[in-house]
């Protein structure tokens, strides 16, 4: 799960790490006025979008005065903010943050990260702040500094000093990177995160070290432990797709293809996908219905599959291991009498008890297609979505 940037400033803040003054708004006046009770003669008013790229594409202006802030604000509120992360759809900025503009000396960038190589987490770090660190890879790749944390010590202060003496930081401000550095590693553990990213960390002309940008995502499985996080989730920034299934219990992904996939296990989606690629077509999603394949789990994702108007034909790739066929074959049955499907639906079921679970389809009266193996599924999948595709194209 992501947060917006002025949530990670806080939550960062919380930890130790120095942040600038600043005021969430939901109109132009309220950023104006935020602005005069934060006082000063200029301020940075920043779209709060789950998106990096955010400068390029417009959502952040710096304002001299309460006409400008705005002016800015009202050209922002209500529109869609495209950005290289987003797509050609965009996503709609419903806050702005007015954040105080301060004298900046020198960014650097600074990310905490899990590296499944070795399986520790990684500190990745630059004295090149402020650009993109895809970019800092590519044109500087000499001035990352890179440090994994012994998870059975944590991040000891004297590895944080080496990184901040790496970073060439002026020996008076060392410990105030230390405290960042270790308020950012407390963060990352005791709140289950998998990423937190500040961009540009900043050097200010006052010597103080601030973060100016933040970002922060979770671990969707461990925030059950942390509700004071799951509150902040945003969903308009989010693929209704994948609210609704998440909503629900089920794992899913959105993609722009026409052949809707109903999976168990992550595994075997994957491969579904590929294989539907491999016979010519396109996944429209990826979702993982998990082990309990029951007709209301079933009946679930059909109707999550089928809210994407671009889906033409249903894929059920189901293996029955812990479950049996004949369980999962009553689902789907039950689940087609319960929900209107208007495009082909193919079935392919393996494991315990398939061969039930075929009678069982095949007694149901109702047009399923059957395979035995995922590359027929998959082929047939294609077949009836181009099929369907010319029927409409002829009417």
């Amino acid at each position: 799960m992501d947060i917006h940037e002025y949530q990670a400033k806080e939550v960062l803040s919380n930890f130790g790490v120095e942040i600038p003054a600043g005021a969430l708004a939901y109109s132009p006046e309220q950023a104006a006025y935020r602005a005069r009770e934060m006082g000063g003669d200029k301020w940075i008013v920043k779209a709060q979008v789950h998106a990096g790229g955010r400068g390029k594409a417009g959502g952040v202006k710096l304002c001299e005065n309460e006409n400008e802030i705005q002016e800015a604000c009202e050209g922002m509120f209500g529109r869609k903010l495209v950005t290289h992360q987003t797509g050609p759809e965009g996503k709609g900025i419903y806050r702005i943050y007015v954040e105080a503009a301060v004298p900046i000396d020198r960014e650097i960038y600074l990310g905490f990260v899990l590296d499944r190589t070795s399986q520790r987490i990684m500190i990745v770090a630059s004295a090149e702040g402020g650009m993109e660190i895809e970019d800092i890879s590519e044109n500087r790749p000499e001035s990352i500094v890179r440090s994994t944390v012994e998870p059975a010590v944590g991040l000891q202060d004297f590895q944080a000093r080496e990184i901040a003496f790496k970073l060439s930081i002026e020996p008076g401000l060392v410990q105030s990177m230390v405290r960042t550095l270790q308020g950012c590693y407390r963060a990352f553990v005791e709140l289950d995160a998998t990423m937190v990213e500040i961009n540009p960390l900043v050097v200010t002309g006052d010597n103080r070290i601030l973060a100016l940008d933040a970002k922060m995502t979770f671990d969707d499985n461990a925030l059950f432990r942390h509700p004071q996080i799951s509150e902040l989730r945003d969903k308009s920034q989010e693929d209704p797709r994948e609210s609704r299934a998440a909503d629900r219990g089920l794992s899913y992904v959105g993609l722009d293809g026409n052949i809707g996939c109903i999976v168990n296990g992550a595994g075997l989606a994957m491969a579904t996908m590929d294989t539907i690629k491999l016979a010519g077509g396109e996944p429209a999603n990826f979702l993982d219905i998990g082990g309990g394949a029951t007709p209301e789990r079933v009946a679930k994702a059909f109707r999550l599959v089928l809210s994407d108007k671009n889906v033409q034909a249903v894929l059920v790739n189901i293996f029955a291991g812990i479950n049996r066929c004949d369980w999962v074959a009553e689902g789907v049955v039950q689940a087609l009498k319960e929900v209107q499907v208007d495009v082909p639906v193919i079935v392919r079921l393996a494991g315990t008890n398939v061969e039930e679970g075929q009678k069982i389809l095949a007694k149901s009266g109702l047009p399923i297609i059957r395979a035995t193996t995922l590359m027929e599924a998959a082929e047939r999948s294609v077949s009836a979505w181009q099929s369907d595709n010319s029927e409409n194209k002829a009417v």
